[in-house]
């Protein structure tokens, strides 16, 4: 393959000290270091220079998890920089630093030099060179400063106009994975037969379309036409609905009101192939969110609801519901309208059958509501807004702010919803670090974007059903990501189902960066 050649340079500092040796070298060695996101005109005259002042160049780049500066950075993961920077002809060698300094690959390949940018410089050493000298310092080694006549930023690179790389990365992801395309496939076509139950709060989502024909000239009042109403049902019943058209074996517990809404509700999802326990309480209103439209535009949105919690009748007929109903996975939807809450949450958890899969996805940041609030689950699904919400944290970076949810929630994993920028998912791996890298990041696949409401709820199915029978974090973010970028180019929404996912994977592969079914590089 065409990435065969360059990946002979990349190379683990053991390799790399086993083929250059330890000074005295008949080569003299010489060493750069950085994070190489955007490698750009001023990196290309920084290595030329490095590499006439030595007979071997050695290239190492900072780990994806040391790399904290900006929010979604890197851009480029580590091993896409990685052959970025190996397939420089006058780039000998290429080396993943796993640390967060360079400290400890240059006390054990001992570089006869080490090469810093124009703006280090050895008269006035930042703290960090100073340590670097003194690491150099006690072998023999020394710094060597590259001119500085031509400046470039990847950050401004990246933030002026990122590069469409989605594939390339879901490529870098399936390729340490040994993931093939084939692979998503079979996983996809064997989701019938996986019982979920799903519980949580039923909308019906209403969407009236009218004209504007004028306006109130004493009062800011528009005056509309109406033209028509399109109903449907989501919250937890477009969830349910994504799973059954995943060919799950899908059951619903919730609570409707004694309304016109209850019928509606409960024919939609009975003609999906969703069972339906619905729980009718006369005391509430089916949960009914109305916005009214003009020109593609939303002038108002009426919402009748109550969120007031469920007595402890209704409580109790849901665990009664919950501990009878048969469930490979129990994924708790919970948009705050009465189910959970602080006080019910524990015991609803407390009565799922052993041996189920546990999810929770918590849509509450602009209500009363936490993520933290289910503790101990194998997946949860928050978006940015519900992490930061959760942690009180408006200023960390994403990938730290997840980590942290992570730790926090004390979940096997964490998916973390990012819109248009993507996700990012954290999973739990063997502490003998043997396993793959804790966290793998994806960007969103949808192209043509229509209608991005419910794209999370299509990621959460489909990547509860691959967690569920296959315990593929990876398959899951990957295949949950495709769900997710159908629902986007979709008007309205409505359940995604396995053939345009199926579609989806065909459209990636077509662009791969590697032959159709292969899930390594030769």
């Amino acid at each position: 393959m065409f990435q065969g050649k360059f990946n002979e340079k990349i190379k683990t500092i053991d390799e790399l000290v086993d083929i250059v040796g330890t000074p005295p070298r008949k080569k003299k060695v010489i060493m750069c270091h950085g994070t190489f996101d955007v490698v750009h005109p001023g990196h290309i005259r920084h290595l030329i220079y490095a590499r006439e002042k030595a007979e071997i160049l050695v290239v190492s780049l900072t780990g994806d998890e040391h790399i904290k500066k900006a929010n979604n950075r890197p851009y480029v993961p580590e091993e896409l920089r990685a052959i970025n920077l190996a397939a420089l002809e006058m780039v000998d060698y290429v080396v993943v630093d796993r640390n967060a300094k360079p400290l400890e690959n240059l006390a054990s390949l001992k570089p006869d030099l080490f090469a810093k940018g124009y703006e280090y410089n050895a008269d006035r050493l930042h703290p960090n060179s100073r340590e670097e000298l003194d690491v150099l310092q006690s072998y023999g080694g020394d710094f060597i400063f590259t001119p500085g006549d031509v400046v470039y930023s990847s950050s401004a690179i990246i933030d002026s106009g990122p590069p469409n790389i989605s594939v390339e990365k879901l490529w870098t992801v399936m390729r340490a994975e040994s993931l093939s395309f084939d692979d998503l496939r079979r996983m996809l076509g064997d989701l019938e037969g996986v019982k979920v139950h799903v519980v949580g709060d039923v909308i019906v989502d209403s969407y009236v379309h009218t004209a504007l024909i004028g306006g109130n000239t004493k009062t800011p009042t528009f005056s509309v036409r109406y033209e028509s109403q399109d109903d449907y049902v989501g919250g937890a019943g477009i969830v349910a609905k994504h799973l059954r058209a995943a060919n799950a074996d899908v059951t619903l517990t919730t609570i409707l009101g004694r309304d016109s809404w209850t019928e509606f509700v409960i024919d939609d999802l009975e003609s999906a192939g969703v069972t339906v326990n619905a729980i009718v309480d006369e005391t509430r209103p089916t949960t009914n969110k109305k916005a009214f439209i003009a020109d593609g535009y939303r002038l108002l949105k009426v919402d009748t609801l109550d969120n007031r919690s469920v007595s402890d009748t209704t409580l109790k007929d849901i665990r009664g519901k919950l501990s009878s109903t048969p469930a490979d996975a129990v994924v708790f939807s919970d948009f705050r309208h009465g189910i959970f809450n602080r006080e019910t949450i524990k015991p609803l958890a407390d009565a799922i059958p052993d041996g189920a899969f546990k999810v929770a996805d918590s849509q509450v940041a602009s209500r009363w509501g936490n993520i933290l609030e289910f503790t101990g689950f194998d997946l949860i699904t928050p978006n940015e807004r519900e992490a930061r919400f959760a942690l009180g944290d408006q200023d960390s970076v994403i990938r730290p702010l997840a980590l942290r949810l992570y730790n926090a929630a004390a979940c096997k994993t964490l998916i973390l919803k990012l819109g248009a920028r993507g996700s990012i998912t954290y999973r739990s791996v063997a502490e003998d670090g043997d396993d793959p890298r804790s966290f793998i990041v994806l960007d969103s696949f949808a192209r043509d974007v229509v209608d991005a409401v419910g794209s999370g709820d299509a990621f959460l199915a489909y990547a509860t059903l691959i967690l569920t029978r296959f315990n593929d974090p990876v398959a899951a973010s990957i295949l949950g990501s495709f769900a997710a970028a159908c629902e986007c180019e979709y008007d309205g929404n409505i359940p995604i189902d396995m053939d345009a996912v199926g579609k989806k994977i065909e459209y990636a592969e077509t662009i791969a960066p590697y032959e159709s079914g292969a899930g390594t590089a030769e």
